[in-house]
Formats: C-alpha cells, sequence, structure tokens
C-alpha cells in the first residue's frame, strides 16, 4: 500500500461503521526491503500471507470488534497526520485483507459471506487456470512431516561442507563435458528424435521431482514450511511443483533468495553426477537418460528457472534481491499509474513505488516481462504446433483470449465504469479511441518499407579455379599469395617419386619392345605386328605419363590475382588429382550472388524491385550500388559457397548428410548482381555479405499477414 492515498472517498460510508478485526490466527512478523519496513500478515490454517506498510500495520493493529472502522481512522489520523493512510487507501486495504479471509467479523452472518467469498475466490481461482492453461496445478500431497523427519540430513546438505561439495562436483563436470564436448553436440542432433522422447521425458520428471524437493529442503532448512506438493500441466505435460510461500516471511532476503535458487542448485548438481554416468556409459538407455537429464537441466534453467522476467525462480530471486517485494503485480499497477496520471490525466493515481530507482525497476520489468512472455509462449504454440497440430491451434486460440480478447474487454469495462475516470472518462475514452485509429490506420492504411536481405559471396565476373592434373607432395611455392600474375606463369611444383619411377619402368619397356623388333625382323618376321602394336602402346602410355609429369608444374590458366589462403599450409602435403588450389580472379569486375529462400523469391517474382543494394561485411557502412539483377529461374540446392552453410558459420541450413556444407536442406534461388565500383569499398573475391532489396512499400499489417501465410504454409501446409 502506498501513501499517496486520498484522503476522503465517496465510498467511504461503505465501510465507515463496520466492526472488524484481524482473525486470532493471524499473526505477524517485521521485515526490512530497501532500507524501509514493511510487516507480514500470515494466516496458518489458510496459509496466506500480506505485506503491509507501518502506517498500515498501525491502522490493522488498532481494529477491534468495539471500534467502528472511522474511529480507528481518525484515531490514526490524530497520532500522526502524515503518515496515516487515507480513507481511499483504508478501503483498498479491508478489501485485500476481506478476500484473503485475513478478517474477523463479529456478527453471525458472517460465517455464510465467509462460504461465498470462498467460493467467489475459487471461481476466480479456476478462470485464472482455464486462462492459463498452459500452466494448470492440482494439489496431492502435505510433505511437512516427511520434511522435518529429514530435517537433519537437510542441514548437512545445505550447510559450508555441502556448498564446497557442490562446487567441486560441478566443475569436475564441466571439465568431463568440456573435454567431450564434440560428443556432446553431436548427441544433441538426436534429443528431439521419436526414440529419444521417453527418456527425454523420463529425465524431466527425475530433475523437476528433485529440483521442487530442493525448494521445500531449502525452505525447511531456514525455518520455513511446506503444505502443498502436486502435479502441475506444464504445456500438457505433467510435472511436479511445491509451494513455498512461507518463505516469504523469513527477515533475511539472503534466505528468501536461497530458497528460490534451491531447485536450479539441486538441477545442476543432479546435472554434474549425470554428466558422469554419461562420460562413463557406452550407447544405451542409461547413456541417453544420463544425457537427457543434462540437457533438461541446461535448457530449462537458461530459459525458464533461471530468467527473470517469467515468473518462476529467477523471478523470485531478483524480487527478494532487489528488495521489491510482490514485483510483477507492482509493475503492472505502475504501469497502469503511468498510463492514468499521464495519459488519462487522473491526477489523484499514485504509483506502487517507493522511490525514483524503484520506479524504473517496475517500468523496465513490466515492459520486458510482457515482451518476453509473449515471445515464449509463442515459441512454445509453435513447437507444439509441429508435433501435434491440433493442440497447437487449440494452445493459439487460447492465447488470443487470453492476451487479447479478455483483456481488451476488461479496459472497454474499465473506460465505460471505472469510478477513478469519472471526471476525465471524456479524455481517457478519447485518447484511446484516438491511440486505436491511430494504430490501426499506421498498420493497415500507412505503407512502410518494404525490404528483405538474402545472404551472398562477392564474385569476380571472371575468375577460375586452380587445380592440379597431377598428384604428389607440393614441394616448392613459386608464387604468393596475392600476387597480380600473367597467363601461364608457374604456381607451385609437385613432386611424385613414384610417377619418376614409373616412367623410367615404361622407357625400359619401350627400349625391351624395340629390342623385340629387331630381333623378329631377323628372326620372326610374323611376330612384327604384335610387337609394333605393343611398342605404339608403349610409347602411347609413356606420353601419357611425361604430360602429368609437366602436369607437376601447376601453372596459372589466366591471367589475374592469386587467391590461395592456405597455400603457405600445403607445402609438404600431399594433392590428389583434381585438388583446389586456389583461384586466379580478374579483379576488374564483380557480382553478387546471393541465395534467396522460396519465400522471399516469391515477392521478387510478384513485386517490383525498386532498389538493390550489397553490403560487404567488414566494410562498414558503406554499401554498394547494383547496376542490373539477374535472376536463375530455377530452383537449386548447392550453395556458391560454404561460409554461407551453418558449417561455414552463415545462415543458411545445410544437409547433415553433407560433408562439404554446400549442399543446402531446402532448394533455393540464385540472383546475380552486377556490381557498380566503389573506390572507397575494397572488394576481394568470397568475401560475404548481404543484398538487400527494397520492393514496393505496403502496410505492416499486409507485410505481417503475409510472412504469417508462408510460415504456416511451409510448416503446416495450410
Amino acid at each position: 500500500m502506498a501513501k499517496a492515498g486520498r484522503t476522503f472517498s465517496e465510498s467511504w460510508h461503505r465501510v465507515a461503521d463496520l466492526k472488524v478485526c484481524l482473525h486470532p490466527t493471524v499473526s505477524a512478523r517485521k521485515q526490512a526491503f530497501r532500507g524501509e519496513i514493511w510487516y507480514i500478515l500470515r494466516d496458518p490454517f489458510n496459509n496466506q500471507f500480506f505485506r503491509l506498510r507501518p502506517e498500515a500495520y498501525d491502522f490493522v493493529i488498532r481494529l477491534g470488534t468495539d471500534r467502528t472502522v472511522e474511529e480507528v481512522w481518525h484515531d490514526c489520523l490524530e497520532r500522526n497526520p502524515d503518515e496515516a493512510p487515507g480513507q481511499e487507501d483504508v478501503i483498498q486495504l479491508l478489501t485485500q485483507l476481506h478476500f484473503g479471509n485475513l478478517l474477523y467479523f463479529e456478527q453471525a452472518a458472517d460465517s455464510a459471506k465467509l462460504y461465498k467469498r470462498f467460493r467467489k475466490r475459487k471461481q476466480k481461482e479456476l478462470r485464472a487456470k482455464l486462462l492459463s492453461i498452459m500452466f494448470f496445478r492440482m494439489p496431492l500431497l502435505d510433505p511437512e512431516r516427511m520434511l522435518k523427519k529429514a530435517e537433519p540430513f537437510i542441514r548437512a546438505v545445505f550447510s559450508p561442507i555441502g556448498a564446497v561439495v557442490w562446487f567441486t562436483v560441478v566443475a569436475l563436470a564441466i571439465k568431463v563435458v568440456v573435454d567431450r564436448f564434440d560428443m556432446a553436440m553431436d548427441q544433441f542432433q538426436g534429443v528431439l528424435a521419436p526414440n529419444n522422447l521417453f527418456l527425454l521425458y523420463v529425465g524431466l520428471v527425475i530433475i523437476k521431482t528433485l529440483h521442487e524437493f530442493g525448494h521445500a529442503a531449502m525452505c525447511r532448512r531456514f525455518g520455513g514450511e511446506v503444505h502443498t506438493m502436486g502435479v502441475m500441466l506444464l504445456v500438457f505435460t505433467p510435472l511436479p511443483y511445491m509451494d513455498a510461500t512461507s518463505s516469504w516471511a523469513f527477515r533475511s532476503r539472503w534466505q528468501r533468495a536461497l530458497v528460490g535458487a534451491a531447485g536450479m542448485i539441486t538441477e545442476i548438481f543432479i546435472a554434474a553426477l549425470a554428466a558422469f554416468v554419461w562420460a562413463r556409459t557406452g550407447p544405451g538407455t542409461t547413456h541417453s537418460l544420463a544425457y537427457n537429464i543434462m540437457f533438461i537441466a541446461s535448457v530449462s534453467t537458461l530459459i525458464f528457472n533461471g530468467n527473470p522476467l517469467l515468473r518462476f525462480d529467477g523471478y523470485y530471486i531478483l524480487s527478494d534481491l532487489l528488495d521489491i517485494p510482490n514485483l510483477h503485480t507492482r509493475s503492472k499497477k505502475h504501469l497502469r499509474h503511468l498510463v492514468e496520471y499521464y495519459a488519462f490525466g487522473y491526477r489523484e493515481s499514485f504509483s506502487p513505488a517507493r522511490s525514483p530507482n524503484e520506479a524504473v525497476w517496475l517500468t523496465v520489468f513490466g515492459i520486458a516481462s510482457g515482451i518476453y512472455r509473449v515471445i515464449v509462449f509463442t515459441g512454445i504454440v509453435l513447437f507444439i504446433a509441429d508435433k501435434f497440430l491440433l493442440a497447437g491451434l487449440l494452445m493459439a486460440l487460447v492465447c488470443v483470449i487470453s492476451w487479447v480478447i479478455v483483456p481488451l474487454y476488461k479496459f472497454i469495462v474499465y473506460l465505460a465504469s471505472s469510478p477513478r475516470l469519472s471526471r476525465t472518462r471524456t479524455r481517457a475514452v478519447a485518447l484511446s479511441a484516438g491511440c486505436l485509429i491511430l494504430l490501426v490506420g499506421s498498420l493497415a492504411v500507412l505503407p512502410f518499407p518494404n525490404r528483405f536481405r538474402s545472404p551472398g559471396v562477392l564474385e569476380a565476373v571472371n575468375y577460375t579455379r586452380v587445380i592440379n592434373n597431377a598428384p604428389g607432395y607440393v614441394s616448392q611455392l613459386l608464387a604468393a599469395p596475392g600476387d597480380s600474375l600473367l597467363e601461364n606463369v608457374p604456381l607451385l611444383v609437385l613432386t611424385n617419386r613414384e610417377l619418376e619411377l614409373e616412367i623410367e619402368a615404361t622407357i625400359a619397356q619401350r627400349e625391351e619392345t624395340r629390342a623385340m623388333r629387331l630381333k623378329a625382323m631377323r628372326e620372326a618376321p610374323a611376330d612384327l605386328e604384335p610387337i609394333r602394336k605393343r611398342l605404339e602402346a608403349v610409347e602411347s602410355k609413356l606420353q601419357d605419363l611425361l604430360r602429368e609429369q609437366a602436369s607437376l608444374a601447376v601453372r596459372a590458366r589466366l591471367g589475374g590475382i592469386w587467391v590461395a589462403p592456405q597455400a603457405s599450409e600445403m607445402v609438404g602435403s600431399w594433392l590428389n588429382r583434381g585438388a583446389l588450389i586456389g583461384e586466379l580472379v580478374d579483379p576488374g569486375a564483380f557480382r553478387f550472388s546471393a541465395v534467396v529462400s522460396q519465400d522471399e523469391a516469391a515477392d521478387l517474382f510478384e513485386g517490383e524491385i525498386r532498389r538493390t543494394e550489397v553490403r560487404i561485411f567488414g566494410q562498414g557502412g558503406e554499401n554498394l550500388e547494383v547496376n542490373k539483377v539477374r535472376i536463375i529461374p530455377f530452383q537449386q540446392e548447392t550453395l556458391p559457397s560454404a561460409a554461407l552453410g551453418w558449417f561455414g558459420g552463415g545462415g543458411v541450413a545445410v544437409s547433415s548428410q553433407d560433408e562439404s556444407g554446400l549442399k543446402t536442406a531446402e532448394p533455393f534461388f540464385q540472383i546475380y548482381a552486377d556490381i557498380v565500383p566503389n573506390p572507397e569499398v575494397l572488394m576481394h573475391h568470397g568475401q560475404s555479405g548481404k543484398l538487400r532489396f527494397t520492393l514496393e512499400p505496403r502496410p505492416l499489417l499486409m507485410q505481417w499477414g503475409h510472412k504469417l501465410r508462408q510460415l504456416l504454409q511451409r510448416r503446416y501446409q495450410i
């Protein structure tokens, strides 16, 4: 509750004559947040917690069945007129305590009202669960008795000695994985394979069960109680969960943060043990299960548990370390305050932030968490739709209802009937309608630049690849990379002792055949014809060997710049026949060879290309102009350079079966763009970059709709 509430309220008559007090079972504990004092109310019967500011707590503890709310409020106002809560604050405070079942009414009729509130609260929780269908929870058991029996063991595990053991085991496990990194990455390719899904789920259940017990054990370690454990349907997948809200009453924020981090601490330790099992077992069920546990612990910690933008472990740790309780709820209230105060002109609105620094945190967190939730849930929906299309469509429908339709309906009701806007309703409605018209007009009517980029490489128009026509060892380099050479200039020399021996043997065969011919001319003229044919064969073989020997001196077939990045590493190495040694490039003219996906190629064929530009990586902000574009009108599957594929660091998906990294996973269209020379841009054959196409401007809704249709058609054939 903030200090800036209104002193008087038009609804005060509804609570002024009530005689209420806190339930006798409610206990209070003092805590410090960001250097300020708060009080935590707790009812052990329903496990409800509520945080109060000192001025609100001072008001609540004075309530009793012998005095009315108005009498208590006047008493607080006389004692401390500067800090006493206003009537608006009192109404909000009593409403929240009332719905939390923390207030006691002396009247007999209160039991019926209490049941009615309980029923409404359950209905509200059910609606929230239905709207959060991807995170449905079902409580099953109370583990408190088991945790009490295991408390000596828990204290031994979560101790300084336990921390040393944890760090030692995790460090050794990291070394094990790093030493076998290639094997780990190879096994990663089959994580989502059908034959691994069952083991993946088994590993998920194991690691998450231990994760929740880690929370419960750490909570018990610091004196907290855990009365609820159950099953949560996370994206329709049954997983365990527990309720550690009793940690809210811990005075030390570091204890609260450790309770939030205990699950991840346990996960990482179990993953470290699994790494040892994985490294010491061969292919099989145990080996695969251990790897799945390692994978799940790392992915879930990175995307969900360790990320503070979702309301999982990282969120509560951040909230405790920043000393900002109810970070998610207060950030939403703060964003609402910014809209009401600055946009709608409701000057009596107040922010839950206690300082400018806290206001910044609430603003940043509120915006960032909203964006991140949409991104993560969209990714989850697409992932589910890839496996189960109908389930993905149902989840997408639920998300649209809960994120778009329901908030829009609530916002319309808020504009139409909220008493907070009673004096500024016209301004609020007009501003909201104006923003809606401006947004729709900007997205659906106003044309926006329509561009896309395609990866490619810079190529000389005239170039030739240098290969060797004879195998051999590289003995000498006669030209340095980067030299400008003339045609027929020697580049390097190969040696092949086996070829030399074969030439000597063939020469000996020739001399022997000649001697046989002379002898036949004197003694057996009938044998001359076979001997003549043999001599011709030997002579032909010798000529072929001599030509191959001459090819050991590799020469330039075209004048140009000698490009051979690995030439110095070739000396002393064996080159098979036809090996690529380098390239001879004519630097007079260049073109850019771009790879365009099938979806983007449809835009090129249908729309008008208004402008094309090339940007070479590493050349700053300078763009190269294009004077002509040629689209090859048939699909291809071989990249112009391996640097464009995944194996070469590019963004084009390539086939895992092709070791060269040139064969793409999907067909593409190739485009040649003739470059206009620019003296300020240094161009080299083989440089990679992007070709940017500027098409006819279109409204953003049309562009997004086109991308969505392409996505549905490509991934789901609908």
